[in-house]
């Protein structure tokens, strides 16, 4: 009998994936789900996956690693897919892929296999990981072969057989949640037309228009570029975005509708909730404001916008995310200091910064002339950074000259002295 290790979440897919495998590979499923954070009975999903055939549930309690590992590269990065994406679950896909492949690999499995559709980008990020710790194993992508076409095919394929449904067929939105996001895909937000309605979709946050009246501040230290504190309380990454999620989320910040490009091709609108994601990123930026000089700030937000790339296109373990990554985590050694950020309705202002080393110089920026600035130098330096401006100019003015009288053979324009 064949042994094959399912990345099991317990939602719609995988709960029809497991007696399918059953019934078509005549094998033992091991499932295997990665703890990046969701909110789960993990009681409850045990039973769901013994029940629905398989052999036993294995978790792997990933969480920790997840923040340093992947989200606070992440935010030193402050990459943001398209210019708006914090890319949620495609940070937390590398992870748990890893994760399985090496379960997989220890329970001596014959073959790996996973809910992700042929239109979506997960299968790309779960295939590449499990390439990259296991080249030879097997994997069995059941939405690229089976005979089911759509979520409602796999309500009945489970109603048929008896087995408990995950969820109400009037809310059967495709959902991921982990620390960083919750997102949300399917039913009435496949028509951009539609506006999502917020009050019943939203899990982490609160629509903006709910939100307290009263906005509040958010205070958060970060050591060389990495998240420390928040409102003063030292934390663990876990906890602090576990805390901040609750305060984000209560002032309805953080939530995001986007139609974005996939990695195969077409376009797919989702709604993301990243409270937060949402304040760190900021907060993070504020700061590299501060304690990044022009040229590393701009280079920076280049690589930034790569990174983002690679993420989404599931090559993290790839040797040019390798490569950014040690050039980010070079440019935040003095990335250390307080951000505070006001939160009110869905809204993000800065309240101050302050770093040990920031560049900010009040003598020299100050409208208030100060010892270290003289306002004469700026004169040689226009004219000097304005000179290609003037030669060209100069030049334009010549050709103009000459455009008013035809040129005869072997005449030149007029020179710059003439």
């Amino acid at each position: 009998m064949r042994k094959i290790a399912l990345a099991y979440s317990g939602g719609l897919d995988t709960s029809v994936i497991v007696p399918w495998l059953k019934e078509n590979y005549d094998c033992q499923v091991i499932a295997v789900c990665g703890n990046v954070g969701q909110e789960c009975d993990w009681a409850a999903l045990e039973g769901r996956a013994i029940s629905a055939g398989a052999s036993r549930l294995i978790v792997a309690d990933l969480k920790k690693e997840f923040v340093e590992d992947y989200l606070w590269p992440l935010v030193k990065a402050g990459s943001l897919y398209e210019g708006r994406y914090l890319l949620g679950t495609s940070a937390a896909r590398p992870i748990i892929a890893k994760s399985l492949t090496q379960i997989a690999l220890a329970e001596g499995c014959d073959a790996i296999s996973h809910g992700c559709t042929g239109k979506g980008n997960d299968q790309v990020r779960f295939e590449l990981a499990i390439k990259a710790f296991a080249p030879e194993m097997e994997v069995i992508a059941p939405w690229r072969i089976w005979d089911l076409q759509s979520r409602e095919d796999e309500i009945a394929y489970l109603e048929k057989r008896n087995l408990p449904v995950p969820m109400k067929k009037s809310d059967s939105y495709s959902r991921d949640d982990n620390l960083w996001h919750m997102s949300h895909e399917g039913l009435d937000l496949e028509d951009p037309a539609n506006e999502p309605r917020l009050a019943t979709l939203l899990k982490m946050t609160v629509p903006p228009a709910d939100a307290p009246d009263q906005g509040q501040y958010v205070k958060l230290d970060f050591e060389k570029g990495v998240p420390v504190a928040l409102d003063g309380v030292k934390m663990d990454g876990v906890s602090l975005i576990l805390a901040l999620n609750k305060i984000a989320g209560k002032h309805g910040v953080g939530i995001l509708d986007m139609v974005e490009n996939r990695v195969v091709g077409m376009k797919s609108r989702g709604v993301y909730e990243t409270p937060a994601g949402t304040v760190l990123m900021e907060a993070h930026a504020k700061l590299e404001q501060l304690c990044l000089d022009r040229k590393t700030l701009s280079f920076k937000q280049t690589v930034g916008q790569k990174f983002a790339e690679l993420l989404y296109e599931g090559e993290w373990f790839s040797p040019l995310r390798e490569a950014i990554s040690s050039f980010v985590d070079s440019t935040q050694g003095l990335v250390t200091g307080s951000v505070k950020l006001k939160l009110w309705k869905g809204s993000i202002s800065c309240g101050g910064m302050e770093s040990p080393f920031s560049l900010y110089d009040a003598s020299i920026a100050s409208f208030t002339t100060g010892p270290l600035f003289s306002h004469k130098d700026s004169e040689g330096f226009i004219n000097l950074y304005g000179l290609p401006t003037k030669v060209r100019a100069r030049l334009n003015a010549r050709i103009a000259k000459a455009g008013s009288v035809a040129l005869k053979s072997g005449e030149r324009l007029p020179a710059a002295g003439d």
